[in-house]
């Protein structure tokens, strides 16, 4: 009796249950490891973790904003160009 509450309470047999939260737990572990978060320190982490992604996304805005300057360089002229060169036809 008291074997078929606990298996009602845990989801399922505890051993299964056990097993699947021990999988689950090593995968949820290597997702947070790839991430550079340290269980120890996981307040100081996350707060990396955060400051890493806003940096990141800074970098890629400067990217991008030096990918259009560059292509604009050229682009902008030859438009200009070739709407001056149209506009006498």
């Amino acid at each position: 009796m008291a074997d078929n509450q606990l298996a009602r309470w845990m989801g399922g047999s505890p051993f299964w249950v056990l097993m699947r939260l021990v999988l689950l737990s090593v995968v949820v572990g290597v997702i947070l490891a790839a991430l550079g978060l340290d269980p120890l320190n996981i307040l100081a982490s996350l707060e990396s973790l955060v400051r890493h992604l806003f940096n990141f996304s800074f970098e890629a805005i400067e990217r991008l904003w030096r990918y259009f300057i560059l292509g604009a360089v050229i682009v902008v002229p030859l438009w200009l160009i070739l709407r001056i060169a149209n506009r006498g036809r």
